[in-house]
């Protein structure tokens, strides 16, 4: 994964940014501010943003342009995503939003160290790039990705290093969620510490 060249404190490759309601785990149907940053190497298969894998020079944002745009928006709540997001140092970005009075959700598979202050950490791990061990355990938030029945076993196998006050949360892929839907609900109601997320964001037809 090539990442052009730019000032680590002042900027940040953004693929999009925007303004919409949460439509996944804990979250859901909550407005947030968006930011999605460029680059991953992750490579999920069933990525239904791989356009944010490859980062360009044309992407690379000014933070201080990005909360300028932000701030026309009510919300102070912002997910910051990817693409994987911790590629990146987020302190700058973080600080800046902080020091606006806004309140921070990353999104991440785990698979770099966590940077940057935030109040809200989701990991979704995903089978071709491990988490890192010590993230497991500050997850406020397990989002596992159903594509297969296999993936009910790998939930599991994380939910031991969690926090006690950590959020579970089954999601169905969306190419997928026609076969697995009934199987998670059968599996969530056999196993209540888990919950289902559904990508309602999707359904209303919004970012």
């Amino acid at each position: 994964m090539h990442i052009p060249t730019f000032d680590t404190n002042t900027q940040i490759p953004v693929m999009e940014h925007f303004y919409t309601i949460q439509g996944e785990g804990n979250y859901t149907g909550s407005a947030a501010y968006f930011i999605r940053l460029a680059g991953c190497d992750v490579g999920c298969v069933w990525c239904d943003v791989k356009e944010s894998w490859i980062v360009s020079e044309h992407q690379i944002m000014n933070i201080n342009e990005l909360i300028l745009e932000i701030q026309k928006y009510p919300s102070k709540l912002i997910v910051i995503t990817g693409g994987e997001p911790l590629i990146y140092d987020l302190k700058p970005l973080t600080a800046a939003l902080k020091s606006k009075g806004y309140i921070i959700n990353i999104e991440t598979s785990g698979a770099y160290p966590i940077s940057g202050q935030l109040d809200w950490i989701c990991l979704s791990p995903k089978k071709f790039k491990a988490p890192l061990p010590e993230i497991i355990k500050l997850a406020h938030e397990l989002k596992i990705i159903i594509y297969n029945k296999s993936d009910f076993k790998w939930a599991e196998s994380f939910v031991e290093n969690t926090s006690n006050n950590c959020q579970y949360f089954l999601q169905p892929e969306w190419s997928t969620k026609e076969k697995m839907m009934p199987q998670t609900i059968e599996y969530v109601m056999q196993n209540p510490k888990w919950r289902i997320s559904i990508q309602t964001h999707k359904y209303l037809n919004i970012p």
